[in-house]
C-alpha cells in the first residue's frame, strides 16, 4: 500500500501544503514529558530514568494512589492519549491523520500506525539519525534532512516505499547527529535500510503492524473515534 506523498506534478513541496504543515508542526506539547508518561502508564517518549523511579500517577498523593479500573471510555482515551504523544502531534493534526487512516483501504488501525510510522520525522528517529522523535523533528525543521536529494522541513512529510533519506552534507559533522549516530539503532528495523558511507537510509516499504514496536491498543482508538 502506498501512503500519500505530498508532493507536486513537478516533483517540488507544494508552497501552500508547506507552510500550513510547517506551521501545525512547530505547534507540538512542550510540557513535562515524565509526568505526561506517568498520567498514561507507559514510557511514551522512549527510556526515562524518572519514570522507572515514579512509575506511579502523577501529584502529591499520586504514590498513594492506586489506579482505579479503568472504563472502557478511558482506555480508549489512554490509548490515544499513547499514540499522540509518542508521535508528537496535536490533537486536530491525530484527528487528521485518523482520517486519513479511515478513509485509505486496509484495517484502520494498523494504517493509522502506518502513516504514524512513516513521517519523515519518525524515520529519521527510527534510522538513529536523532535520540528522540522531537530531536529529529528539529532536525528535519532546521532543513538538515534531504529525501531524494531535496531538502524537505516538513515533519509530517510522508515517505513511500523507495525514498532515500540523509542527512544534508554540510549537517553531516553536527555533534548531534554524530552523537545520535554512535547508538548504533539504525539496523533495528527490517522496513529501513542504512548505508553508512553515505549517512542516508532507504525507506523499503510501509511496516506492518508486527514490526511497530510501540505498545499501543490502536482497536481503542477505532472505537473512540467509531463514537
Amino acid at each position: 500500500m502506498l501512503l500519500p506523498f505530498l508532493i507536486t506534478d513537478a516533483g517540488r513541496p507544494n508552497a501552500e501544503e508547506c507552510k500550513k504543515n510547517t506551521v501545525q508542526n512547530m505547534a507540538r506539547y512542550r510540557g513535562p514529558k515524565t509526568k505526561k508518561a506517568r498520567s498514561v502508564g507507559s514510557p511514551i517518549y522512549g527510556s526515562d530514568k524518572y519514570f522507572e523511579k515514579k512509575n506511579y500517577p502523577p501529584g502529591q498523593h499520586g504514590i498513594n494512589k492506586k489506579r482505579k479500573k479503568t472504563s472502557e471510555y478511558g482506555m480508549q482515551l489512554m490509548e490515544k492519549q499513547k499514540a499522540k504523544y509518542t508521535y508528537g502531534l496535536l490533537e486536530r493534526q491525530f484527528a487528521r491523520v485518523f482520517d486519513q487512516a479511515q478513509r485509505a483501504k486496509g484495517v484502520t488501525g494498523e494504517v493509522l500506525l502506518q502513516l504514524l510510522e512513516s513521517r519523515l520525522d519518525n524515520v529519521v528517529y527510527r534510522l538513529g539519525l536523532a535520540r528522540t522523535r522531537n530531536a529529529a523533528r528539529q532536525l528535519v525543521l532546521h532543513k538538515h534532512i534531504t529525501v531524494n536529494g531535496r531538502v524537505v522541513n516538513i515533519p509530517s512529510f510522508q515517505l513511500k516505499p523507495g525514498d532515500i533519506v540523509s542527512v544534508r552534507e554540510k549537517s553531516r559533522s553536527l555533534e548531534i547527529i554524530a552523537d545520535a549516530i554512535s547508538t548504533l539503532r539504525h539496523n533495528a528495523y527490517g522496513w529501513l535500510e542504512w548505508n553508512a558511507e553515505s549517512m542516508s537510509g532507504k525507506f523499503l516499504n510501509v511496516p506492518p503492524r508486527a514490526d511497530i514496536p510501540e505498545n499501543i491498543n490502536e482497536q481503542y482508538i477505532v472505537e473512540l473515534y467509531s463514537k
